[in-house]
């Protein structure tokens, strides 16, 4: 049962056809056979989500309206902040951290029947699209457990990968949600800016950091997204769209769709060859479900630039106390993107703006003539879980900690809903994920897409051995 998908265990509660405690038994379970090699679930708070299973079998019984996520296990971030329960946002500093209030989205899911199970793994402060840190070390990847989890959200993908967990939620700025997921084989959502409210947040109005939705499966992800979206006056750039407009299901005729195909996104990036060739076929299916696809891509000048001129802003912003207190705990990572922060000046940010602008009319432009984009989720397939990060893509070498994540990035700072969905296995059996990207806020689109696209393959029923 741990590996049945979000919906249908939704119905069973839903029906009385299993108890909540019964789902929840199963999932810590099977935690504790799978969890010690993964390493993805960094705090468990068992015995709590236990309390919270009979409560719903309560309701259930005596009638109470069933709620979207009435009494599935699902486990938040180590970013995230939860009342009463530790978090270390990956970093020594807040080791023994334990917040007093909870973050705007574990209130929702809560609201909605959700029971929290724990918290996990994350890089330090979620910098990075692999997860390893000096408080709760690396996690593993289920495929090959030599193998980086990818991140920042890679404990969230590793424990759904694994049935830890039938949900989980993460965060995304360059690539966080689509990058593990693409390593596991699960799915995320990257959601538009503003989809998902955020709160308390120290930079409300930025649009690079959103909150979203992780699944095995793309309605699943559609159901989880459907309880963390919708209007929230704490949040000023918060989408009026209501959560339940998002809800599965999501079948649509696939047929006409005008599908543009970017595999190195116009020629800004190297993607290694094991990438390339898993997607060639995936992107073929498009074709065989009455799409047309076009090789074509949106012009990107200056996405590099904006992403990372905006990104070291609220990092300084974020982050520049710590560093004045606490430098000799973080790593060197992020006291150099920190320091990219303080050097940047006004006409620096100013010019980012401007490019950002001028990215956005392309981008607007390009998608009224295509209904979807795809591309790459990663340039390169789960690499070794020792290493910092990839040094060289297809033989190019990366400059730093960021360079391999351009296929997510530069997706990041157009503003558009991107989906990561399970394509394609290398042929030493490493997953490979194929990003659907939408127009602005065009979030139900890409969903309906990336439906379509995995009911055709059924790639996400692989699990790891």
């Amino acid at each position: 049962m741990y590996f049945n998908d979000a919906v249908t265990l939704a119905e069973a509660i839903r029906r009385k056809e299993v108890s909540c405690r019964e789902i929840l038994t199963i999932h810590l379970e099977r935690i504790e056979q799978a969890n010690p090699e993964i390493n993805a679930i960094v705090t468990l708070v068992a015995d709590q989500a236990m309390d919270a299973a009979a409560v719903a079998d309560e309701r259930l019984a005596a009638g109470e309206d069933v709620r979207p996520l009435h009494g599935l296990p699902i486990a938040h971030k180590d970013l995230v902040p939860t009342a009463g329960i530790r978090t270390t946002y990956g970093s020594p500093i807040f080791a023994d951290h334990v917040p007093d209030r909870d973050h705007l989205v574990v209130e929702r899911l809560a609201a909605a029947g959700a029971i929290t199970v724990g918290k996990t793994n994350t890089p330090e402060f979620g910098l990075g699209s692999h997860t390893f840190n000096p408080v709760f070390g690396a996690t593993r990847n289920p495929y090959n457990q030599a193998k980086s989890a990818g991140g920042s959200s890679g404990g969230g993908t590793a424990a759904l990968a694994t049935g830890m967990v039938p949900l989980a939620c993460g965060t995304d700025i360059g690539g966080s949600l689509r990058n593990p997921a693409s390593f596991c084989n699960v799915v995320g959502l990257r959601p538009s800016p503003g989809r998902v409210p955020s709160w308390p947040d120290a930079a409300p109005w930025a649009q690079l950091p959103v909150h979203g939705p992780l699944g095995r499966t793309v309605a699943d992800t559609a159901l989880l997204l459907s309880a963390m979206a919708g209007p929230d006056p704490r949040s000023p750039q918060a989408l009026e769209a209501p959560g339940a407009s998002f809800a599965p299901p999501l079948e649509v005729d696939p047929r006409g769709l005008r599908v543009a195909w970017a595999p190195d996104l116009g020629g800004t990036i190297p993607v290694d060859a094991a990438v390339s060739d898993a997607l060639a076929p995936a992107v073929r299916v498009f074709a065989d479900l009455g799409c047309t696809v076009e090789e074509a891509c949106p012009d990107l000048s200056g996405a590099d630039e904006v992403f990372r001129v905006l990104r070291a802003w609220q990092l300084e912003m974020t982050y520049g106390p710590l560093l004045d207190r606490h430098r000799e705990l973080l790593k060197a990572d992020a006291v150099w993107n920190i320091e990219q922060g303080r050097a940047l000046t006004g006409p620096d940010i100013g010019r980012a703006e401007t490019l950002h602008a001028e990215l956005y009319h392309r981008v607007r432009e390009f998608f009224d003539r295509f209904d979807v984009l795809l591309a790459p989720v990663s340039q390169v397939a789960p690499f070794d879980v020792e290493l910092t990060y990839p040094t060289s893509v297809a033989g190019v070498e990366m400059g730093d900690y960021l360079d391999w994540m351009a296929s997510a990035y530069l997706i990041s700072v157009t503003g558009c809903p991107a989906l990561s969905v399970p394509a394609a296995f290398t042929p030493e059996g490493l997953p490979v994920g194929l990003q659907i990207v939408g127009p602005h806020r065009h979030d139900l689109a890409v969903l309906r897409a990336g439906h379509a696209f995995e009911q055709a393959t059924q790639l996400g029923c692989r699990h790891p051995s």
